[in-house]
């Protein structure tokens, strides 16, 4: 999904670091770095969740195979 970050230096990383500082300003970084901090916290409990749903689901099935067997 993100193979671009492969071939990122270090120049591109501070290049792309002025630009969200000159377009957000140094008062809302930490609310910009928190607010997508949340957010993938959340991604990964949804993900977390939805895994675990499916490995449950799968095994409900299988028991119910084996038990027709």
């Amino acid at each position: 999904m993100f193979g671009f970050l492969h071939n990122l230096g270090p120049w591109e990383l501070i290049a792309i670091l002025a630009i969200v500082l000159i377009i957000f300003g140094p008062g809302k970084l930490p609310e910009v770095g928190k607010s997508i901090g949340k957010a993938i916290r959340e991604f990964r409990r949804s993900s977390t969740e939805a895994t675990e749903e499916v490995e449950e689901a799968l095994k409900e099935q299988q028991a119910g195979s084996n038990a027709k067997s």
